[in-house]
């Protein structure tokens, strides 16, 4: 058994679809108590990727059977190539395997990837089941396992396929980051970035001063960072939980990200990293149009350098980029919109017709 020590439970107010989020070292043996809690009943199924199985697969399975739960694993193997159909159908075999009911509930263990894919099994087989995130990796903690967005990629976008199923609760052990590679961390600090551009300077520079601390996985900061990020994701989702107008700013980054992802192929790039490129060219769109000041350009892409994102532009033309971005979800009657920051710590959502400057922006980067 492993020492187990909560730092804190943000609430998500959602009327009767609220949750709480628990935050603490160690706490993944506590995951069958929890389950317990919401009154899942057997056969339970934990989905995860292999990787994530091999870690803590075990954990979390001896967690659930001592709280006197029948529970499998289902298996997918790891990265974003995975979060298709076809997976998802291999998913809906193993369930009818098992013959779990609706109240029998599912857990989602692992990072990004499988939270949106076990959150989608959830939505839809027996026309919709409750679950819970058990977020592995920075990304997921701070970003994905929160805010019910659920669902899988297409050849023609990321996320195209999918619903709004909130968790029942999200259980974030931090403890679990001491397994992540530092790429994986770094991709993580992408969304941790982002809230710090869109909503709060304080966290911003919370970054730049303890980014040393951030990059060895020092346990300590993350214990105050991921709470935090979670208080502002849940803020969002609380005033506008299915995207009709202020959740659009937690997508910095992800128009242009997004269409790199997909035009990669979903093979060369993190998510993250995805993101940190698409910050730094939205942020040169918004200074463009006369919307981003300059500074914050230079502050944020000093913020990106130091982490040290992959920042030069794959070989992607600017009419295949622009192309791509108008398959996303986020185009409205055929317009481009994009948050741009007005400052760190605030951005406004813009409607952009001007297809030309983001061309020149892209095929003037490095």
């Amino acid at each position: 058994m492993h020492d187990a020590q909560t730092d804190g439970v943000i609430h998500v107010g959602l009327g009767d679809r609220s949750y709480p989020i628990t935050v603490g070292s160690g706490i993944l043996d506590t995951l069958g108590s929890v389950v317990r809690s919401h009154g899942f009943r057997s056969p339970l199924a934990v989905i995860t990727d292999d990787r994530v199985a091999s870690l803590y697969g075990e954990r979390a399975l001896a967690s659930l059977r001592e709280a006197g739960f029948e529970a499998s694993l289902l298996i997918f193997p790891e990265g974003e190539p995975s979060k298709t159909l076809q997976t998802i159908a291999s998913l809906y075999d193993g369930m009818v395997k098992l013959k779990p009911e609706r109240k029998s509930g599912l857990i989602a263990l692992g990072g990004g990837v499988a939270g949106d894919m076990a959150g989608f099994v959830a939505a839809t087989y027996l026309r919709g089941m409750p679950f819970i995130q058990v977020p592995t990796t920075l990304l997921a903690q701070v970003d994905s396992s929160v805010g019910g967005k659920v669902g899988v990629d297409h050849a023609g976008g990321k996320n195209l396929i999918g619903a709004f199923h909130q968790p029942v609760q999200v259980l974030i052990d931090t403890a679990t980051l001491k397994t992540l590679d530092p790429r994986q961390v770094k991709a993580g600090l992408a969304e941790v970035i982002k809230h710090g551009v869109i909503r709060d300077e304080r966290l911003f520079e919370k970054i730049k001063t303890e980014l040393d601390s951030l990059l060895r996985i020092d346990e300590r900061v993350y214990q105050e960072i991921v709470p935090w990020n979670c208080r502002i994701k849940a803020q969002v989702v609380e005033q506008d939980e299915r995207e009709h107008g202020l959740r659009a700013i937690l997508n910095f980054g992800h128009t242009i990200g997004h269409a790199i992802e997909s035009l990669t192929g979903y093979e060369t790039y993190l998510h993250g990293e995805a993101v940190a490129l698409g910050m730094w060219m939205e942020a040169r769109l918004g200074c463009r149009l006369g919307i981003t000041p300059l500074d914050v350009v230079a502050s944020l892409e000093s913020l990106l350098r130091q982490v040290g994102y992959p920042l030069e532009r794959p070989s992607i033309s600017g009419d295949q980029l622009v192309e791509s971005m108008y398959h996303d979800k986020k185009v409205e009657e055929g317009t481009l919109r994009f948050i741009f920051p007005t400052r760190i710590g605030d951005v406004g959502i813009h409607a952009v017709q001007d297809v030309q400057s983001i061309k020149k922006v892209w095929e003037e980067s490095s």
